[in-house]
């Protein structure tokens, strides 16, 4: 139980902290949004070049990201959405023709983890995905299952990395997940030849792991990880359908970081992320992305932290990323992975409008990730339905685990 008046007590007593902190947010912001607008006029190759000198003078170490030639393309590093609707219905309506005879697809999953119900460790994995043709007639979509256990010895098999079971769940949802995905893709290679529009496929996270991120204490199968990511990402560039890292509240800084290289300061830890770039008032002014479905140019990632397949052949990276107003403006607009590929093609307004489109029918999330999520989902309910199946295929078939007496009562009870 919560004691409201306690938790009432409590911020008020530290009101001055906050009202501090809030100040020196709003100034730190107001810096970086200052910085990146002024960046407007200025051609990609200019910054690459600021940011190289400032590492050979070994003021900073390298950008973490760098603009494409969208920058000089669009003299801003803001790109406004052009279109305006009176009402919800015409935006609907311009959402079915963005999505007209398109295939989208997203994939998600949900996890049964082990608990002390049982007295041998079990648990279990399901993903669902969701392929929409968005066909005049509204037919041929696909809803689809996969449903796995992870045995007692899969998750006591942690090649000595420490790792717990939660991690070894984790693992396995997450290639899961990026398994359906790369069905997806070789499914609808070759849709120039057949004449389709750019089809995309949608991932629920991002599309980059460094390894500051996967050899963290929360994530022990860096190898596993990434080799899953790199996997998808290369798919994509052999068949050429399009894949994005959908990032609903990113806390990335790799502009921050950027912004900091070209300036010649010295490494820091601003509290400001990116996504508060576009989306702070600052001074009392309009946000950066002053309407719905404003999105920023094309940047890539250049993390140092990313790993070797990360990378192409010739040393340049494979995913950048993208920041699109999904939500009212002044809200925290979401974080896109997109594969480089994608914008050396021409198709990133493309793919954005489907993007955007998704996210019109989903009031502000892509509908089909959200679809998948919902048929993905394990209740309570389902766990107690799990724990029976358990139980009565111990019993039948005369092996040494029990359900605990409590789970079992509680499941007579329900």
């Amino acid at each position: 139980m919560l004691y409201r008046q306690r938790l009432i007590e409590e911020l008020s007593g530290r009101r001055g902290e906050f009202v501090e902190f809030g100040r020196e947010w709003a100034e730190q912001a107001g810096d970086y949004v200052a910085r990146l607008v002024a960046l407007a006029g200025r051609t990609a190759a200019e910054v690459r070049g600021e940011a190289e000198e400032s590492v050979a003078a070994g003021v900073a170490r390298g950008a973490s990201a760098l603009p494409s030639v969208e920058l000089e393309r669009e003299a801003s590093f803001v790109v406004p959405f052009a279109r305006e609707w009176r009402t919800h219905e015409e935006s609907r309506a311009w959402a079915v023709d963005a999505l007209m005879d398109r295939v989208t697809f997203a994939a998600d999953g949900s996890q049964i983890l082990p608990g002390r119900e049982i007295s041998l460790p079990v648990a279990a994995v399901q993903v669902a995905w969701f392929e929409n043709p968005h066909t005049r007639g509204g037919d041929g979509y696909r809803k689809e299952w996969d449903f796995r256990l992870v045995p007692p010895k899969d998750l006591l098999d942690t090649e000595g990395a420490g790792a717990s079971a939660a991690d070894v769940v984790a693992l396995r949802r997450f290639e899961l997940e990026l398994t359906a995905v790369r069905a997806f893709l070789k499914r609808q290679e070759g849709w120039r030849a057949r004449g389709d529009r750019p089809p995309v496929a949608f991932f629920d996270g991002t599309l980059l792991l460094s390894t500051t991120r996967v050899r963290g204490e929360s994530l022990k199968f860096p190898n596993a990880y990434i080799a899953s990511i790199a996997e998808t990402l290369r798919l994509s560039r052999e068949t050429r359908v399009p894949v994005v890292g959908y990032i609903d509240q990113s806390y990335a800084r790799d502009l921050v970081r950027m912004l900091d290289v070209i300036a010649r300061r010295r490494d820091e830890s601003p509290s400001v992320f990116d996504a508060q770039l576009f989306s702070a008032e600052v001074g009392g002014g309009e946000p950066l992305f002053g309407r719905w479905g404003d999105r920023s140019i094309f940047c890539e990632c250049r993390r140092e932290s990313l790993t070797a397949e990360f990378w192409d052949e010739a040393g340049a990276p494979l995913v950048g990323f993208i920041y699109l107003q999904a939500t009212a403006p002044g809200s925290t607009p979401a974080r896109l992975d997109i594969p480089v590929w994608v914008a050396e093609d021409g198709l990133i307004d493309d793919v954005l409008d489907a993007v955007r489109a998704e996210c019109v029918v989903g009031n502000g999330y892509p509908y089909a990730l959200e679809t998948a999520d919902e048929a993905a989902v394990i209740t309570a309910r389902d766990r107690e339905h799990f724990l029976r199946a358990v139980q009565e295929f111990a019993e039948a078939n005369d092996l040494a685990f029990r359900v605990s007496r409590k789970a079992v009562s509680k499941m007579h009870r329900r």
